[in-house]
């Protein structure tokens, strides 16, 4: 846990390595909570808070030492799509930041001495649609339109302290540059991370120019991928690196493809422990997983890396 003598992350990734969570749907999935909703683990946070504290738990005592907030598909317009008003919905976005926190403790308490940091999950707008829209962008919004969108419950989840923002699963360069507004003045850093196809976005644009939004934007302390195959991320690490000069944050799916249409994972597992070192020498500083990466991955790149 951290605490006033502890390391900022920007300062622990500027010295080594770090290692993030895996995939929270998949380690609730597998504790037998149904995901089926369209607030998907956001659910949770109204009706389950003790599993979402059990799913960081889990990955802090798997070798993680920053967990990623519920909050990915929390949002004050798909509460209230389900009759949540604005100030409950603010309250559960300040919650998922006070329940990663409390695992944080409570690894603290089991004998954990490393510093552990919480990331509160800023997703993509198409995050909220549920139709699988993250995976394409070019949602037709512009981009004060998609600033009008983030802000407010990137205010609300700044308002709960947590060490980073992490504006994640990002498709389209458009959207990155409304959060890379948002950001400003909010007193949080952040990190920003596309999702990919290739060297590009999954909207198309090349990697180059998307990273390079964020190579000048002091708030953001790591650049990178999430939310796409492990074969993508090699390429996609050298570039960050290179175009931005920051550290690199990775956290790819397991390999498997998702069916919208099914709501359900595709094809078989190419993700391995053993990559994170070409990862690591290509520039990432921060390496996890992301759909379908569970505990025991994640334990794996945590020895890797100690190795």
């Amino acid at each position: 846990m951290t605490s006033d003598t502890s390391p900022s992350l920007a300062d622990a990734l500027a010295a080594g390595t770090v290692v993030l969570d895996g995939g929270m749907s998949n380690q609730l999935e597998s504790a037998g909570h149904d995901l089926s909703d369209e607030l998907w683990s956001a659910r949770l946070l109204a009706e389950r808070p003790e599993a979402v504290t059990e799913a960081h738990l889990a990955y802090f005592l798997a070798g993680a030492s920053v967990a990623i907030t519920s909050s990915y598909q929390a949002t004050f317009d798909g509460f209230a799509r389900r009759g949540i008003g604005r100030e409950e919905a603010a309250r559960l976005l300040a919650l998922s930041v006070e329940l990663a926190r409390t695992a944080a403790r409570r690894a603290a308490d089991a004998g954990i001495e490393r510093p552990l940091w919480v990331a509160a999950s800023v997703g993509p707008y198409g995050a909220m649609l549920a139709d699988g829209s993250e995976y394409r962008g070019r949602y037709g919004l512009s981009v004060d339109e998609l600033e009008r969108f983030h802000r407010p419950r990137m205010e609300a989840l700044s308002a709960a302290a947590p060490d980073v923002l992490a504006l994640e699963t990002v498709p389209d360069a458009d959207e990155a540059a409304a959060l890379l507004r948002a950001v400003r003045g909010l007193g949080v850093p952040a990190w920003l991370s596309y999702t990919v196809e290739g060297l590009r976005t999954r909207a198309g644009q090349p990697l180059e120019e998307a990273f390079g939004l964020a190579a000048d934007a002091d708030e953001v302390i790591a650049v990178g991928v999430n939310c796409c195959a492990p074969e993508d991320v090699r390429g996609a690490v050298e570039m960050a690196a290179r175009v931005t000069g920051k550290p690199v944050v990775v956290y790819p799916n397991s390999g498997e493809a998702w069916d919208a249409r099914a709501r359900a994972w595709r094809g078989r597992t190419t993700f391995g422990a053993e990559q994170v070192d070409a990862w690591r020498e290509a520039g990432a500083r921060l390496i996890g997983g992301c759909c379908r990466v569970g505990p025991e991955a994640i334990a794996g790149i945590a020895g890797a890396l100690a190795a």
